[in-house]
């Protein structure tokens, strides 16, 4: 967390394809989720029965702001020992590009957290990284509210849990991540500053900074929605028409990382009736890059004075 959005692809799902899993019982208001669910644990035990010991869905779908037109499915697999790579490559190569992206532990590494294990792999935009990185929001969403699909429950297992450590980690990735890409998107004629032309944009933005300045405010984890709404509790007046903005967005659950998505999303701003509460991209563009760096020097200060 986070991935950068650029490449990212979110691909129908057809659940009446997907095959059942004897013994599965849907387990999310989602029938995507667990169409995806379901397949991949049949892929999963038909390549290497036992290998996936747990399988835990933490992100958008455990925080309860899943948006079937637009959200991943983040997952965590638990294995007994490190799986082969070629295996877990095998089993991604069959599930293909749907949006199913998380990480592979062991329980020997929920108990120890990111710092002591390097990196692990992860499936990411339909690809198996053999080197993913891991962060600490990971193992805190898992502890707090990660659902079950196989193994013991969360609050049955010792998963690391560390507040200090994660607010470091959310500290860093303020300018490790969100600041480098505020910067790359002042540029217009950038992939980065093209981006924040769309609605995916706003959203990814405005919502993410949100997200790490909640965290750094209040030790704990929230969704997309859920830091939308928190910013508007936590910054000026000045700055609640574009977090409006990014929330109508998120609710509407069809802004994507893709032209075809921009170009049909200047409808919001040129159509009749006008949806966005901007007159143009530009002017929304201009309040996401300002809001952002309002945020990050904010969630700085409150860093520093812990």
């Amino acid at each position: 967390m986070p991935h950068s959005p650029t490449n990212s692809r979110i691909v129908e799902c057809d659940e009446a394809a997907f095959p059942i899993v004897a013994g599965w019982a849907a387990m999310t208001p989602y029938p995507k989720i667990d169409a995806i669910v379901e397949t991949y644990l049949s892929l999963a035990d038909a390549e290497a029965p036992g290998l996936v010991e747990g399988l835990y869905l933490e992100g958008s779908a455990a925080l309860g702001d899943y948006r079937p037109g637009t959200s991943d499915v983040d997952f965590v697999a638990v294995t007994a020992a490190a799986p082969p790579y070629e295996v877990l490559e095998r089993i991604h190569t069959r599930l293909g590009a749907y949006p199913f992206e998380g990480c592979y532990l062991t329980w020997d590494d929920l108990r120890r957290g990111p710092s002591e294990l390097g990196a692990r792999p992860r499936a990411h935009d339909g690809k198996l990284d053999p080197r993913g990185d891991l962060n600490p929001v990971t193992w805190h969403t898992l502890a707090r509210y990660g659902l079950t699909c196989r193994g013991p429950k969360p609050d049955e297992l010792d998963i690391w849990h560390d507040p200090a450590a994660l607010a470091a980690w959310t500290d860093a990735n303020l300018d490790h991540y969100w600041r480098r890409l505020v910067t790359r998107a002042s540029h217009l004629l950038t992939p980065a500053g093209l981006l924040c032309l769309g609605g995916y944009g706003a959203v990814w933005v405005v919502t993410g900074v949100s997200r790490l300045h909640y965290t750094l405010a209040t030790g704990e984890i929230t969704s997309k929605a859920g830091a939308g709404r928190y910013a508007l509790e936590a910054f000026p007046e000045r700055w609640h028409r574009v977090v409006k903005e990014a929330l109508r967005l998120r609710e509407e659950d069809s802004a994507l990382p893709t032209v075809v998505s921009a170009v049909s999303g200047l409808g919001d701003h040129f159509g009749t009736p006008r949806t966005s509460l901007y007159g143009s991209p530009f002017e929304r563009r201009t309040d996401v890059l300002a809001f952002a760096d309002q945020a990050i020097t904010a969630a700085h200060k409150l860093y520093a004075a812990r």
